[in-house]
């Protein structure tokens, strides 16, 4: 060995056991060689967890940042979120909170989105955006990044997201709304098409639009000002209030 060269030392990591889904070994307990300079993030993520997933980082009973440098010896626990979490409220890792819940939604679970829109959530979907167009988006306007992709939520400059486990949409939109402790807006306010707020239009500027019995039936309307859909509270409305009652989803009537 040559004279000054120094042993590489470790660190012990301890992952929650709900981070256990993403390590790329098993168990929850990590010894981590320190061979390079590098943050507690980089780490964490080097070892398959997105830190999108980490609600909480320890050393000796005391909480620590993503950019913390870690030091041979140490011992640092790697909490998960407890849910419902609050992207409003300011926390270590995550000092500066968002002003409101709004998502962005990948690509790979693109039918989630029209379920959150459903719910009036604001709701971003474009199957055409690139991972790094969506982290950009993510980050200027403010949004939750949901995603299948755990390389997606490795991205530097997304601050808030969930790596979404569940496989079917319905079962999707249910743990999301645990998760972020949701509450359903205004059901029905937002274009599922575009996510627009929906405007009320007076029924005879668009007579010309309707079929007959929906002229005959139905007297207030809706529509979207970004694709010009109509919207009216016919059998869908009741179809879609009934899925979201399905999914455990209360949903009060404001027609």
């Amino acid at each position: 060995m040559h004279k000054g060269y120094k042993v590489p030392e470790h660190i012990h990591l301890f992952f929650d056991q709900a981070l256990a889904f993403f390590l790329k070994r098993s168990g929850t307990e990590v010894n981590y060689l320190l061979d390079r300079r590098a943050s507690i993030k980089d780490i964490i993520e080097a070892l398959g967890v997105p830190h999108t997933e980490v609600g909480k980082l320890s050393l000796d009973q005391e909480e620590i940042n993503f950019d913390y440098l870690p030091e041979g010896g140490e011992k640092i626990y790697v909490l998960a979120h407890t849910p419902p979490v609050d992207v409003t409220r300011p926390t270590k890792l995550r000092p500066v909170p968002l002003p409101e819940v709004k998502f962005i939604v990948d690509g790979n679970i693109g039918k989630l989105a029209m379920l959150l829109r459903m719910m009036g959530m604001d709701t971003l979907f474009e199957p055409r955006l690139r991972d790094e167009e969506i982290a950009l988006l993510a980050h200027k306007d403010g949004r939750i990044v949901l995603s299948r992709d755990r390389g997606l939520l490795k991205r530097k400059n997304i601050v808030y997201g969930r790596l979404v486990q569940a496989l079917d949409p319905d079962s999707q939109l249910k743990e999301v709304v645990h998760f972020f402790g949701l509450k359903p807006k205004r059901l029905f306010s937002r274009c599922l098409r575009c996510n627009e707020l929906l405007q009320p239009i007076a029924k005879e500027k668009i007579l010309h639009l309707l079929e007959p019995r929906t002229k005959k039936y139905f007297y207030k309307f809706y529509h979207c000002p970004g694709c010009y859909k109509i919207y009216w509270q016919g059998s869908h409305w009741d179809k879609m209030k009934d899925r979201l009652e399905k999914i455990g989803i209360e949903v009060e009537d404001n027609s």
